[in-house]
């Protein structure tokens, strides 16, 4: 995964408001964790992170 640091430290959860961080889904996908209450994890596509509620996968 390939997001630029800056754009990492203002991005949070659609969902929560939560901080976002890098993780890999169990397919193996990267993803971006939601470490606030809701725990959504948003995917990341061609090193674009997908923040739809709708396209998140649950905890």
């Amino acid at each position: 995964m390939n997001i630029d640091p800056a754009l990492m430290e203002i991005i949070v959860c659609p969902q929560c408001h939560g901080d976002l961080a890098p993780g890999t889904g169990p397919d193996g996908a990267d993803e971006l964790v939601c470490q606030g209450t809701c725990g959504l994890a948003y995917p990341v596509r061609d090193d674009i992170p997908v923040l739809l509620v709708d396209e998140a996968r649950r905890p």
